[in-house]
């Protein structure tokens, strides 16, 4: 048995999902933060459960091979980071594993799961800033919570994000300072600045302080500061005096600068407002969505729904391939700025935005469009993930492709679970299902990091959905009604048994002959892997190249799919 304050040495197995290392202690399990498997350390338990306990470091004694030194000075107090002790490498292989792990232990089969996409910058990669700001026996504090807390972590720099969050905080801090500005009190529900949050798009700034009224003392002088740091910036002030967790209140009063900002995402121009989703590293984002349209990959015949749409970067990406995308996003600001940015692209026509909660809009959409031709479904909910209604929408209409892009594993696995169908959910609760046949064959699983340094994952998964195989037979009506022509059952079964297998050399050598190049078997494969092919149909495929990894050019990918089609594999 254990108990609070009892100190223990014990050796780290693994982590959890939230980057904590994971101790086991007689029965129980232990959840240490910043412990490093392999690590054999002294720690004290801070609170015990009826079989898992939480404690805390107290002494690396034998530290881990991947440990390294955090580069924040606040690291481990403040709990905006949780991994910047553990080697960058090791973090990419522990948010596969992370994700594997919660489709095993929550939709109850395995996955594979591809290796993490890096971030290209590992530090100041984060385009939006959002800190608390509060007052603390009279004295301002600007910072994060500590972890599980609302106590404010002071900070003057946050390594996760450029040079211009500390030029940023540094203004705020000034500009109180010199005028007296109180931050807020959650426990007497005193004072004026609550947060400040700042998006950055193409070197231009949108900075919002969060105040309990409209009227900020001295608003000039913090104009005027922020002139010094940012040549392109707006100012406004949002209202929000509820007592509530949630950040912004209904109120935006802009009171410097544009509206909005017009940036370019991968040749298409949009609009960056004050309530724009836009995800955090750029970079990063710039693979994911690439990837989600080459996945998905659809056709002038296929309508698009785009689910939880945001500013509408990826329904306008989807628009320019298929016959019609739709966004449905419930911020009305968000809306709008799709709207605008379908008009600046030229993409009215083949992109229409629907302002609405997808729980309520998705399930007639689906059937009407359904009715109409092939649909395919891009989700991307918040963390909480898609809504019952949403997913039975999905499988009653048997939409032919989904692509779920998540930041949460755990919602994900349950939400792919219930798609595939090893998961039931009966209006209480959701079962697993034993022996299930699967509705949909999960042929993507890939992680990308959004968030390095963090416990979080970006992931992107592509389902497809299953065909059946079915034998056509003949039967005979007139004398003999109702029998089968066994003679021309055989004769198929026979066709069947005997038909050459198509080999990769045999879509090669047509390919050579129609369109007079040669194609890697390579590039085959990767062909073959984005219409959720099996792979096991072409025995010769060769996964990689013996030289650094290329993709096929456009040219090749249209002479794959018509050898395909004519071997009819597709």
């Amino acid at each position: 048995m254990i108990a609070k304050n009892d100190e223990f040495v014990g050796i780290v197995d693994r982590l959890g999902v939230n980057g904590e290392g994971i101790i086991k202690n007689g029965d129980f399990i232990v959840f240490v933060p910043y412990a490093l498997p392999t690590e054999k350390i002294r720690y004290k338990i801070l609170k015990v459960q009826k079989n898992f306990a939480f404690g805390k470091v107290l002494e690396v004694l034998v530290p881990a091979d991947d440990r390294i030194r955090e580069v924040c000075p606040v690291f481990g107090k403040c709990g905006g980071c949780q991994l910047q002790h553990f080697k960058y490498s090791a973090q990419l292989k522990f948010k596969s594993q992370l994700v594997a792990d919660c489709f095993k232990k929550i939709a109850g089969f395995d996955v594979k799961v591809k290796s993490t996409v890096k971030s290209v910058q590992e530090y100041e990669y984060r385009n939006k800033l959002q800190l608390p700001i509060g007052s603390i026996n009279g004295e301002t504090h600007i910072g994060f919570f500590a972890e599980n807390s609302h106590r404010i972590v002071p900070i003057k720099n946050c390594y996760i994000h450029p040079s211009w969050g500390q030029k940023l905080i540094s203004a705020i801090r000034i500009f109180m300072l010199k005028n007296k500005i109180s931050g807020y009190d959650e426990v007497t529900k005193s004072g004026l600045l609550r947060h400040v949050v700042c998006r950055e798009t193409d070197n231009s700034f949108i900075i919002t302080l969060v105040s309990t009224k409209a009227d900020v003392p001295h608003i000039d002088d913090l104009i005027e500061e922020l002139k010094s740091c940012f040549i392109n910036f707006s100012l406004y002030i949002n209202v929000n005096s509820a007592d509530t967790n949630v950040v912004f209140g209904d109120e935006f009063i802009l009171k410097y600068g544009v509206p909005t900002y017009i940036d370019d995402f991968l040749g298409l121009k949009y609009e960056v407002g004050v309530r724009s989703f836009m995800q955090v590293n750029t970079l990063v984002a710039t693979k994911l969505y690439q990837n989600a349209v080459k996945l998905l990959d659809p056709d002038e015949d296929t309508y698009v729904i785009d689910a939880y749409s945001g500013a509408g970067l990826m329904t306008a990406m989807f628009a320019k391939k298929s016959k019609c995308a739709y966004g449905v996003e419930i911020v009305p600001e968000a809306v709008n700025i799709a709207d605008s940015l379908a008009k600046m692209n030229g993409l009215t026509d083949k992109m229409i935005n629907i302002c609405g909660d997808c729980a309520t809009v998705l399930p007639d959409l689906v059937k009407k469009l359904s009715s109409d031709g092939k649909v395919s479904v891009v989700l991307d909910p918040p963390r909480k993930g898609c809504d019952y209604s949403v997913l039975d929408a999905i499988k009653s209409c048997k939409i032919d492709k989904i692509v779920y892009i998540s930041c949460n594993p755990a919602t994900l696995a349950r939400d792919v679970g219930l798609l595939t169908g090893s998961l039931k959910y009966d209006g209480n609760e959701i079962k697993k299902v034993a022996d299930f046949v699967p509705e949909y064959e999960i042929t993507t699983v890939q992680p990308y990091d959004m968030f390095a340094q963090t416990k979080h994952v970006e992931t992107l998964v592509c389902l497809s959905k299953k065909t059946e195989k079915h034998i056509n037979i003949d039967v005979e009506f007139g004398e003999g009604e109702g029998q089968v022509s066994l003679k021309k059952l055989q004769e198929e079964l026979n066709e069947q048994k005997t038909k050459k297998k198509t080999t990769y050399k045999d879509i090669q050598a047509y390919i050579e002959e129609k369109y007079g190049f040669k194609v890697h078997t390579a590039y085959i494969a990767e062909v073959k892997r984005d219409l959720g092919l099996p792979m096991y149909d072409a025995p010769n495929a060769v996964e990689e190249l013996k030289r650094p990894r290329q993709h096929p050019t456009a040219e090749m990918v249209k002479a794959i799919k018509d050898a395909l089609k004519c071997f009819e594999i597709i």
